[in-house]
């Protein structure tokens, strides 16, 4: 059987309309990718921004102003004086006494 003109138009257009489905098939996944991609990475900031905020919240609760007067309030405690430091002395690690 010998093609004729019409069928190998007919041919030509479908292979042309099937390309130009790939085609656009291609960039409306590349459309989703790039959308996904940048919406991760402005949450990526977000959490970056949080993660820093958190870490100064940290810092700061454990800094001595916060520290000092939470325990003398809540646990009873206060600064050693000078005349309340004892000192220990470890001997030498290389002797032995007996």
């Amino acid at each position: 059987m010998r093609l004729k003109g019409r069928h190998w138009l007919t041919f030509w257009l479908l292979v042309f309309l099937s390309v130009l489905l790939a085609v656009t098939a291609r960039q409306s996944a590349g459309f989703r990718t790039a959308r996904r991609l940048r919406d991760l990475r402005e949450q990526r900031t977000t959490l970056e921004a949080r993660r820093a905020d958190l870490e100064r919240r940290i810092r700061v609760a454990s800094s001595r102003q916060v520290l000092i007067p939470l325990a003398e309030r809540e646990l009873g405690l206060h600064l050693p004086s000078d005349s309340e430091f004892t000192l220990l002395v470890l001997p030498p690690a290389g002797s032995d006494r007996r």
